[in-house]
């Protein structure tokens, strides 16, 4: 079980122009292109064409302004998620100098006070810090659309909390914004991912809380039987097509074995949740989650899980869809105890979607 993701293509090979402004008008893309003379990444045709035969089908109409959006990486957009444990009412300052405000509204039925991020409309990417040894980092740049698991997770104080894919490590977090957990379990199989989630927590997370981490390299899929009842809230962001990346693959042949294996995912995706429902307490609840826009992976699998476990029951999630529908473009028509979160132009968020389950 590895987590299916492409890195970055190792060459580009042709310029994108899609658009994101006003029609007519030259795109953003191309006006950066202009101004920069940067290559961009490149779009690989096996995986866009795949993608155009099953999401036309699932989205209909909605599909070509997504696809618009996917395809034009200048079109993005990034959240800066604030890091309560290095305050910086300078960055906030900065932040708000550069046109950036707050993501979420004090309507949320859950809504730490401590959860701080900001977004702008513009598209584009404040600067990364670098990790120091000994030195928290004051934000972490993430999709503004990923922090909907967390907040549908709905943590409280003490309670004792399982990250079961946790890597590169934004949720967990996220997480420890909300809340103080008893006990925090962030689990990765991947060993490489595994260094990069133990690096990303250390350079946001303070010694003392560390300790009440725990980072573990176990297979999901056995962690219900090595810890049956244990937790209070598990979040499952699934392995999945991850939309956004498996476009810009640089190698077909890779692409075309990750089509293939895409296939194979919602059948490992029902194995892990059967695993996180295992690793609950009775009344506990798990987040499902993933990056992808496919209904096999999505709500396909939740409808599996509700159709086979008679210890489970959906979760009204519905409030947490209204509130947030100014700020993420949402599929409609969905099942109350999920959402599903479309890239649109000037809220270039997701995909992302999101469900939340109860075990009885």
């Amino acid at each position: 079980m590895r987590r299916l993701l492409l890195r970055a293509p190792a060459r580009l090979r042709r310029q994108l122009a899609a658009s994101c402004g006003p029609r007519g008008a030259p795109s953003l893309a191309q006006e950066r292109l202009k101004s920069e003379g940067k290559p961009q990444k490149q779009i690989c045709q096996v995986v866009l064409d795949h993608f155009e035969k099953q999401y036309m089908k699932e989205l209909g109409e909605a599909w070509s302004t997504v696809r618009e959006v996917l395809t034009s990486p200048l079109c993005w957009q990034y959240a800066v998620l604030l890091n309560k444990f290095s305050f910086s009412s300078e960055l906030k300052n900065n932040l708000r100098l550069k046109g950036y405000r707050s993501l979420f509204q004090e309507t949320l039925p859950y809504l730490p006070g401590s959860l701080k991020c900001y977004i702008s409309r513009t598209p584009g990417r404040f600067p990364a810090q670098k990790h120091q040894i000994g030195k928290l980092k004051e934000y972490y740049l993430l999709n503004a659309a990923s922090l909907l698991p967390v907040l549908a997770l709905e943590i409280k104080d003490g309670e004792r909390i399982l990250d079961m894919c946790a890597a590169p490590g934004g949720k967990s977090i996220a997480m420890l914004q909300c809340a103080w957990p008893g006990h925090l379990r962030c689990n990765e199989y991947d060993s490489l991912r595994s260094r990069w989630l133990k690096q990303t927590l250390e350079s946001f997370i303070p010694e003392p809380l560390m300790n009440l981490i725990t980072l573990s390299e176990l297979d999901g899929r056995q962690m219900g039987d090595l810890y049956p009842e244990l937790y209070d809230k598990v979040l499952l962001d699934a392995p999945c097509s991850n939309d956004r990346s498996w476009l810009f693959s640089s190698d077909i042949q890779q692409a075309t074995l990750r089509l293939i294996q895409r296939k194979e995912l919602s059948a490992l995706q029902v194995q892990l949740l059967r695993s996180a429902i295992k690793a609950l307490c009775p009344g506990g609840s798990v987040v499902y989650s993933t990056c992808t826009l496919s209904k096999a992976e999505n709500s396909d699998v939740i409808s599996h899980i509700l159709n086979s476990c008679s210890n489970v029951l959906p979760v009204d999630i519905s409030e947490l869809a209204n509130v947030i529908s100014d700020e993420f473009t949402l599929v409609a028509g969905v099942q109350p105890h999920e959402l599903l979160v479309l890239p649109a132009r000037g809220k270039a968020w997701g995909p992302m979607y999101v469900a939340k389950l109860k075990k009885t």
